[in-house]
């Protein structure tokens, strides 16, 4: 991979995790806090809400960890070693996790009987969104299994390559 495409992803993950820090510290709470002040009988779901938001920001950045050290590993030339699918692992880990989350949202959205301001429309755009989230949650976790056992497989190539050899 050229040194320069590698330099753009890594500066890429790096603004990735720096914004999803910003988020985590300063938009996710505020914008609770605001939704909280413009209809108070959300603050019961004020707390239980950041929580989830701030654990599927934490996700996201654990992942991006994942890829850049995945990066590190193509840059050297040692991708195709047992130690790549611990990285793997836990890319599909906190894909996994992040999906619960969101299933967890998207129940709870679906079966409480959350207060809403304009006609329940928020409460409804919420849950698609999360269900939406779940839907994509999912198809990256299996996409990113089919790809580990690709991964596995060239490995396995490369292995018995280097026996040969």
């Amino acid at each position: 991979m050229h040194r320069l495409f590698i330099v753009v992803l890594r500066a890429g993950i790096a603004a990735a995790i720096l914004l999803g820090l910003f988020g985590q510290i300063v938009v996710i709470p505020t914008t609770a806090a605001d939704e909280v002040e413009r209809f108070p009988p959300y603050a019961p779901y004020e707390v239980p809400y950041v929580t989830v938001a701030i654990l599927g920001v934490a996700c996201v950045q654990v992942l991006l960890v994942a890829v850049w050290m995945l990066l590190a590993m193509v840059e050297r030339g040692a991708i195709f070693t047992a130690r790549a699918f611990r990285w793997v692992d836990v890319i599909i880990g906190s894909s996994v996790v992040a999906t619960l989350l969101a299933a967890g949202v998207m129940g709870h959205l679906g079966l409480a009987s959350i207060p809403s301001p304009d006609d329940g429309m928020d409460v409804v755009s919420a849950l698609v969104a999360a269900t939406a989230c779940v839907g994509a949650g999912v198809a990256f976790a299996m996409l990113t299994v089919i790809l580990r056992s690709l991964l596995r497989k060239a490995t396995d190539l490369e292995t018995e390559m280097a026996e040969v050899v």
